[in-house]
């Protein structure tokens, strides 16, 4: 049960939501670990800002803080896609979306492959939300991860877009899909994060050259 958003919070930090507690010891690798994401993320923006005077404005501060906020959403949402190989969260979800998707064909795919092959699913869908939240809170090919944001998102906003109990309201996920979007328009992770040292440090990544500098070049 919710109390008031600040409590909560300190609930996340230190493991103790009802997500985390399902989790029994695996719970404390997963908060070191957002710990240490959030920690390296201040090391990365400190680097930044130290380096170049062109991101100390309110506009990249204002975006870092933005992206590393909704990283943090991201982090927090995958929790309850624990634990593997079925959660029991996103199996009532997916069931959800058996009846509540948007078109016909999207109710007979969740029901003739989501559900039968869900613990195969169930891993994927948290390594997409886990990596989404690490690009976002490193700033690590912010990009190419608000462009794949973009089309989770609409998934799920078609995927529960029916009424019915509990009720979702379907603006939600476009919200979050515009956040993606501007994410990846204006590359917020240059923004004190790891896409701009990346861009400043490494000439491969700033010019493209190679594969490797390539994709980061395009990624972020």
């Amino acid at each position: 049960m919710r109390t008031n958003p600040f409590f909560d919070a300190w609930l996340f930090i230190i493991g103790s939501t009802d997500d985390h507690q399902k989790l029994g010891a695996a719970k404390f690798l997963l908060v070191a670990l957002f710990l240490v994401l959030v920690a390296v993320s201040l090391w990365i923006a400190w680097t930044n800002w130290r380096e170049d005077p062109g991101q100390r404005s309110g506009a990249h501060i204002t975006t870092c803080v933005c992206r590393v906020l909704i990283g943090c959403m991201w982090f927090q949402g995958c929790l309850w896609k624990l634990p593997l190989p079925v959660s029991g969260g996103l199996q009532y979800w997916t069931e959800q979306m058996a009846s509540r998707a948007a078109f016909e064909f999207h109710r007979e795919l969740v029901t003739s492959v989501y559900l039968p092959y869900l613990s195969m699913l169930n891993p994927i869908i948290f390594l997409a939300e886990f990596t989404f939240a690490v690009s976002l809170i490193l700033g690590l090919g912010v990009r190419l991860i608000g462009v794949l944001g973009i089309i989770f998102v609409l998934h799920l906003w078609l995927g529960i877009y029916q009424p019915g109990s509990p009720a979702e309201w379907p603006w939600q996920y476009i919200f979050l899909a515009i956040v993606m979007f501007f994410f990846a328009l204006h590359a917020a992770g240059r923004s004190l994060g790891l896409d701009g040292w990346l861009r400043r440090k490494v000439p491969a990544v700033r010019d493209g050259k190679g594969f490797i500098g390539w994709f980061f070049n395009i990624a972020g």
